[in-house]
This record gives C-alpha cells, structure tokens and sequence, in this order.
C-alpha cells in the first residue's frame, strides 16, 4: 500500500513538473501546505466531520432498511415478484434525480440530505441481501426446526453467519457509493461540509484547496476501510 500510494504521489509530482501550471495542477506540496492551512484555520476538521456525519446517518438507515427489506424479499416469493420491478427502478433511478426532488419536496436541509443518500442506496442493500437469502442452506433451518430452536438463536446462530459475506459486501460498496453521493448532495444544497467547500474553491478555480478537501476525505474512508471494513470482512468470511 506505502509503495503504491508513494508511485502515486511520483507521478503526481512529475506531471505537475511537466505541466509547470500550479494553477491548473498544483504539486503535492503546495496541496499538503494548502491542506495544512484549513487545517490551522479550523476549517478542515469541521467540514469533514459534517461530512462524515451526513455519511454515517445515512450509511445506518440504509443498511437497516435495505437489510430489513432484503430478508422480506428474499423470504416471501409473492413479495418479492410485486416488489422487484420497484426495486429496479430505485436501482437505476439516477442520483441527482433523487437528490434534486428531495431538497424540492422536503427543503434545503440535512433531513433531505440524508434521505436521498439514503434512497439511492437502500435497492443495492436489499439486492445483495435478497441474493444472500436466495442461496441460504435449507437443510440447516430445517435442522434447527427439528431441534426447536428459537427464532432469536436461529437470526443469530444460522441466519446471520449465512448472510454475513454479503452484508460485508453491503458495507464495502454502502460506504464506497454513500460518501460520493454526500458530496455531491452538499455540492448542491449546503452550507458546509467537504462537498460544500469543493464548490466554494471550484467557483474560485483553485485547485490546490479542491485537491486538498477531496484528499482529505479519501484519507478518512482508507481509514475506515482498513480500520473498520477489512477487519468486519476478514471475520465474516474466514471459515471457522
């Protein structure tokens, strides 16, 4: 990982040298010196974690959602043949779409903020979980039945561990998707947060303090990937 972001890092300082612009490609040290410089400022730690808020609420309802809605799915056929032309338009229904008829219907606030991260995302957890249930071995459930298990230890003990690589998948790909649509819902619609100031110093044209902001962000989900994410996924797939 060291040697691959450092070859990054080479890249990006040779073709600022070639391009000799720092207006239109700053190189990695003017950006680190404008990242320093929000940072001093203040400005930097609360943007991100505006972001990061908006992210994690709307992260925690369509995981809850979408799983809930994905079990359904998958557990009743009838459901799931009424449901599925639905769930495939929510798939392919266009994120600025949401976005925009939400901050219309609802206002220019968090709460719409949210609730159309949350949208676009809640058909792609109920999909992978749906596709979970699809594959789940009969013949335990119908072990536990004859051994009278209760549903509590059956959601727990034969349900979950089941379901947990494509819940894991669910999170990779939730977070993966759920920051880029924050930023984009921010770049639109409010007053702070990494979004908000991307579209502040893109209507300045300064590269440098975008570049920084966007790298800013990045840090924290590779934070969060290989903190948080990797480890969940290592434990749910490795087999015991």
């Amino acid at each position: 990982m060291v040697a691959s972001l450092g070859a990054f890092l080479l890249f990006w300082a040779l073709l600022s040298a070639l391009k000799g612009d720092p207006s239109i490609l700053p190189s990695p040290i003017a950006v680190w010196q404008a990242l320093v410089n929000q940072l001093l400022a203040g400005k930097l730690l609360y943007h991100v974690w505006m972001t990061l808020l908006r992210v994690i609420a709307a992260f925690s309802i369509s995981m809850v959602i979408g799983t809930g809605l994905g079990m359904a799915l998958g557990t009743w056929p009838r459901f799931n043949r009424w449901a599925d032309p639905w769930v495939v338009v929510f798939l392919n229904l266009p994120a600025l779409v949401v976005i925009v008829l939400c901050y219309l219907w609802i206002g220019l606030n968090d709460v719409a903020a949210i609730t159309a991260v949350a949208i676009n995302k809640i058909a792609m957890v109920s999909v992978t979980v749906r596709e979970g249930m699809f594959v789940l071995d009969r013949g335990i459930a119908e072990m536990a039945q004859v051994y009278r298990l209760g549903r509590w230890t059956r959601f727990r003990h034969i349900l979950l561990p089941q379901l947990a690589p494509f819940l894991a998948a669910s999170v990779r790909n939730g977070l993966a998707v759920i920051w880029k649509i924050v930023l984009v819902v921010e770049f639109l619609g409010r007053s702070n947060g990494v979004g908000f100031q991307i579209h502040l110093y893109f209507q300045l044209f300064d590269v440098a303090n975008v570049l920084a902001y966007s790298l800013s962000f990045v840090a924290v989900m590779l934070a969060i990937e290989y903190l948080i994410v990797k480890p969940f996924e290592r434990r749910t797939t490795t087999p015991r």
